[in-house]
Parts: structure tokens; C-alpha cells; sequence
């Protein structure tokens, strides 16, 4: 890992206009140097020259642990006679000095000789002095100020931090030696072809993305169980299809009076039905595509074989949700129930921790109903059982990190809104049950949530009832939402997408960042050649218009740069959208809602 004395950049930030300009600088970046502080440096200003008077000419080797980390700011407001001269004689600056570029605003008009360009650009130490007087080349310095921060102590907690964690990272290494995963799924997940909703992909084939996930960090991965096996096809060819990719595959059959009758349970014609897992590492770690899939159940089974074969074996859990030592009722709690509405979990309070510790936990319904099988398992193999309560078999400490309880509260309540529309989605594409949209309705009365509660959702339904056209809202890191319609060259989706670009980027709404005329071609490409009765960009279509424009067009290629300011961004549409749209929003990292609505009345979409 790189250690942080080696990250070495400087931030200036640069207006140039048309017929006069400037260049500003707000942050800077980390310098390992022992140059005396300066608090702000006067800059004799001489047109077409830019010096640093604040950075030494020499600087001290940069993995030297002792030296000052100051970080450099640098003000430069300029003007030029030639506005796309002095405009590409800075770009190059930036690619010659391996600087890259943060931020960039371009406005005004030719016209009127009143163009103004702002640049927020982060330079390389050792290319700071250079890039400075690339920068006078470009027009006359009306004037540069420069201050220096020192930030060593900032750098050395860091740095502290680092090494702590790369200790983690060690420790956690030695351990995965000893471990081997075994990944479960049900088979009935199997047969319905149940969705991970967050990856848009299927049960099984996120089986085959965990293993190849697993080995790909270097984890060993034992063998995968059908859990609830009742002869269902779709899962025998899952079975012959991982056998044939030399994976071992084990089955696990439903067991009568499940979880009620203990002793049923905990016999040769219960747990003792199923296949035994055969593991070659002390640690074995089950986990599985998400909730409901079998994994408790298959760890209590291989306890129960474990201890048929003499191996004294012990059981601990870790819990995403629920947060044990949080309310009930908290809105953290409460997306999980949201989260697994079709499983119709519940949270509720740990009976058997209460009466033991007399201490209120939060657990689920699950693990409360299956406790009594465990304790009955461990006073079969050891005698006693060693927890007192289903919160004593482990649990996640995700509440001690708390720091900003309202920030989760308001993440929560957004969760639960994106995971109502999910479920209405599915209802209306006859991929769900009423009742999973019923008892996320509850949970959002117990929450006083409400859709308006995302600002998207009325932003687009209110434009779409406005225009009659389906329509997009997207929110943008700053709050700030930007909206977008289906028009004869794209549809909403692409609009927002290319509008909230040009936001990003500082780009005037009536620059065009892909011509009609490249738009019509690939239309009629669709209709003409495809077979698309659909003549309107996708949004992947549009995002790949745009690369092929931003070989030649600057804006276009800061439009392009803006992509990963998106991810983690909320947006709602007014319809619900393709399948190709869906998964290019969640490559983008968007969190995406939409109303469940088909934009056209077929029967067939």
C-alpha cells in the first residue's frame, strides 16, 4: 500500500475569459517538504508569467517520514485576447504535467466576447513550478497569491491509522488460511428464480459470483448446499452444473415439525437425513446469496453430524440486522424488515436474553423460534448449552459505531422508500405478493414515512403530470435535483443522465454534448437494422455516444469525467424502465425508484 508521504499534488483552480480572465484555488495537496510556511505570498504581476514564490526549487525526497506535509494553494486569475488558445494551451498543461482535472466550468458567449472558463486542477509536486509557467503561456497573470498549510499532524494520525489497519488486514490473512466457505442456497430460490435485487441477478448465479468472488481474494471454497431439497428440477440442474464445474454439492431436506419438534429435529430421521459436509478446515463459514437461504439450519445440521463422528464442534453467528442493541423500533431495524418483507421476518425483543440478563436485545423471529433447537443440540454434544439466549451466539456491534444517529435514522427511512417501490415493481410485473407491499406500508406508518420523504418521487410524478411524457428526477451530490423527459431522441432516463452531467460539470443547458445529427443514425440503426420499434437512446447507447464524441469535444469529455460524481445519487422515474436502463444505473451506482407504471399499455414489454 502507498503510503500517504508519497501522495504529492497541488490544487489551483483557473478562470480564464474572453478577452480577460483569472485562475483560483480554494484547497492544495500534500507535499512532503521542510520549506518554511508562508501564510500568503504577493505575486508581482507581469503579463504571460507565473512563478511560484512559496514552493522551494529544490524539494526534499518524499518518503523522507520526517519531513513537513504542507499542502500549497495557488490563486491565478488571467486573461487572454484568444479564448480557445489560451483554454487548450492550460488543458495541455494539465495532461503534461500528469495533473488531472477536478473541476472545470466553461459559460458565456462567443458572440458577445464575454466567455469565462473555471478550473479547479490538482498538480504533482515536482510539477507544480512547471505547470505554473505552462499556465502564464496561456495568457496574461493578472495576478497569483499562494498560501501553505501545514498538516503533518493530520498526517501522522492517518498514517497511524493505516498502520493499525493493515494490521487488521494481516490478522484477518492468517485467518482465512485456517477458514473454508460453504455457500448455501434454497431450493425453492432456485425453482422461482429469485432475484438479488441489489445486483439484479438471480439466487444461483449469485452462487457462482460468491465463488469466484471468494477465490479471486484467495479463499478456499468448500462446497455448496441445496437447503429444503424436495426433487425440484431447476435444482438438479443447478447441482449437475456446479459437479461439472468440480464443485461439491451436498443436500438438506425439510424436516417435519420444523422448528417446534426438538426431538424429531435432533435425530437420524431429522438433521440425520441430511448429507454430511465434508470440510478439511478448522473454521468453516456458511453464508449464503441473502436471508432465508438455509444457513442456520445448515449449521445446526453439521453440528448434529459433527458430533455423530465424535468432533466436538461449536457455533457462532454474525448478524447483519437486526442491530441488537438499538431500539426496536428504529428506523435502522426497520429497513431490515423492510429488506426482508417477503420473507416476513420480525424483529422483536429477545425473550430468553430478557430473562437470563434481564437486558433488552433486539433480535428476529427467526432466531428466537430456533434457539430452543440449539440449546437442546448443545446439551446433546456438550452437556450444557453455552449461550443462554440467541443474542449470546453472536452478534454485530454495528450500534457502538453509531456517531450520527440522525443521519442513519434519515438513510434508514430512505431504504424503506426504495424498498417499497421494489415491491410495488414486482407486484405490478406479477413477481410479487400484495402482502410484502402491505407490510412495508405498515412499517412506513411506524416510521411517519411517506414517498414525498424522497425528493425525487414528486419531482418526477409532478413533471409527468405536466408533460404528459414519462419523466426523471435525479438528486445530485449537493442537493441540487435535476429532471428529465422523453423526447423524440431520448428517453427521460438518457435525459437526466446527459442533464445532471452537465451540471456536474459546469456545462450550459444549450450546448449540445451529442449532436442530432450522430443521435439519427444510431436511430436508425435501431429501427432499421435492429428491429427496435423503439427509436429513442438507452441510456447505455447514449453513454457510449457520448465516449465516441469525447474523442473530439471537450465538453463531452468533461461531461464523460462527471460519471463517478453519481454514485450513491438518488433518482425516481414516473415509469418503471428497461431492463437495459436498470442495470446501466446500477453499474453508475444510482439508487433507483420508479413508479410501477408501464409506459405503454401492452401486454407484452
Amino acid at each position: 500500500m502507498k503510503k500517504l508521504s508519497r501522495v504529492s499534488t497541488a490544487l489551483l483552480a483557473a478562470v480564464l475569459l474572453a478577452g480577460c480572465g483569472s485562475i483560483s484555488s480554494k484547497d492544495g495537496g500534500y507535499y512532503a517538504t521542510e520549506s518554511p510556511i508562508a501564510e500568503g505570498a504577493a505575486y508581482d504581476t507581469a503579463a504571460g508569467a507565473a512563478n511560484s514564490s512559496i514552493v522551494p526549487e529544490e524539494l526534499p525526497d518524499s518518503t523522507d517520514e520526517t519531513a513537513q506535509k504542507i499542502i500549497y494553494n495557488a490563486d491565478i486569475n488571467m486573461e487572454s485576447t484568444d479564448f480557445d488558445a489560451a483554454r487548450d494551451t492550460l488543458l495541455a498543461a494539465v495532461d503534461d504535467c500528469g495533473a488531472w482535472m477536478e473541476y472545470s466550468s466553461l459559460s458565456g458567449d462567443a458572440k458577445d466576447h464575454d466567455r469565462y472558463a473555471y478550473y479547479t486542477v490538482r498538480v504533482p509536486v515536482e510539477n507544480y513550478r512547471t505547470f505554473l509557467a505552462a499556465v502564464g503561456e496561456a495568457g496574461s497573470v493578472l495576478d497569483l497569491s499562494e498560501t501553505a498549510e501545514n498538516i503533518t499532524s493530520s498526517y501522522i494520525d492517518v498514517q497511524a491509522r493505516l498502520s493499525a489497519l493493515e494490521a487488521q488486514r494481516d490478522r484477518l490473512n492468517e485467518l482465512a488460511d485456517q477458514a473454508e466457505i460453504v455457500i448455501a442456497i434454497n431450493a425453492a430460490d432456485i425453482e422461482k428464480n429469485k432475484i438479488r435485487h441489489d445486483l439484479g441477478i438471480t439466487y444461483d448465479a449469485d452462487v457462482l459470483r460468491l465463488i469466484q468472488e471468494y477465490r479471486d481474494k484467495g479463499l478456499y471454497v468448500g462446497s455448496v448446499v441445496i437447503t429444503r431439497y424436495t426433487g425440484q428440477p431447476s435444482a438438479d440442474v443447478f447441482k449437475t452444473k456446479l459437479e461439472h464445474l468440480g464443485i461439491k454439492v451436498y443436500r438438506h431436506y425439510p424436516i417435519d415439525g420444523y422448528p417446534n419438534n426438538i426431538a424429531h429435529i435432533v435425530s437420524d430421521e431429522g438433521y440425520g437425513k441430511n448429507d454430511y459436509i465434508e470440510t478439511t478446515k478448522p473454521l468453516v463459514i456458511i453464508t449464503a446469496p441473502g436471508p432465508g437461504s438455509g444457513k442456520m439450519a445448515t449449521c445446526l445440521s453439521q453440528l448434529y453430524h459433527e458430533n455423530k463422528r465424535g468432533i466436538k464442534a461449536g457455533y457462532a453467528k454474525f448478524e447483519t440486522f437486526p442491530i441488537w442493541n438499538i431500539p426496536l423500533k428504529h428506523p435502522v431495524n426497520l429497513a431490515y424488515e423492510a429488506a426482508t418483507a417477503d420473507l416476513n421476518d420480525v424483529n422483536m425483543i429477545d425473550p430468553f436474553h430478557l430473562e437470563a440478563y434481564g437486558v433488552t436485545t433486539v433480535n428476529y423471529n427467526r432466531d428466537v423460534e430456533i434457539y430452543p433447537v440449539l440449546a437442546a443440540m448443545f446439551e446433546g454434544i456438550y452437556g450444557y448449552c453455552p449461550y443462554k439466549s440467541p443474542t449470546d451466539m453472536g452478534v454485530n456491534m454495528a450500534g457502538n459505531c453509531i456517531i450520527d444517529d440522525e443521519a442513519c435514522q434519515e438513510a434508514s427511512r430512505q431504504e424503506i422508500i426504495r424498498r417499497y417501490y421494489q415491491a410495488l415493481n414486482r407486484v405490478a410485473k406479477d413477481k410479487g405478493s400484495k402482502d410484502e407491499v402491505y407490510k412495508i406500508e405498515l412499517l412506513m406508518k411506524q416510521a411517519k414515512i411517506t414517498t414525498d420523504m424522497r425528493s425525487v418521487v414528486p419531482a418526477a410524478v409532478n413533471l409527468a403530470t405536466e408533460t404528459g411524457t414519462p419523466t426523471a428526477a435525479l438528486e445530485l451530490p449537493d442537493g441540487k435535483i435535476v429532471t428529465g423527459k422523453t423526447t423524440a431522441l431520448l428517453g427521460a432516463s438518457a435525459a437526466v443522465l446527459l442533464n445532471a452531467v452537465k451540471e456536474l460539470g459546469g456545462i450550459s443547458d444549450d450546448i449540445h454534448l451529442i449532436s442530432p445529427t450522430f443521435i439519427e443514425p444510431i436511430q436508425g440503426l435501431k429501427t432499421g437494422y435492429l428491429g427496435s420499434k423503439n427509436p429513442r437512446l438507452h441510456t447505455d447507447e447514449v453513454l457510449i455516444a457520448l465516449s465516441m464524441c469525447a474523442a473530439t469535444d471537450p465538453n463531452a469529455k468533461l461531461a464523460l469525467e462527471q460519471l463517478p460524481k453519481l454514485r450513491g445519487c438518488e433518482l425516481h422515474t414516473s415509469v418503471m424502465l428497461s431492463s437495459v436502463d436498470t442495470n446501466t444505473f446500477k453499474k453508475l451506482g444510482l439508487h433507483l425508484t420508479s413508479e410501477p407504471i408501464y409506459e405503454n399499455n401492452r401486454l407484452y414489454h
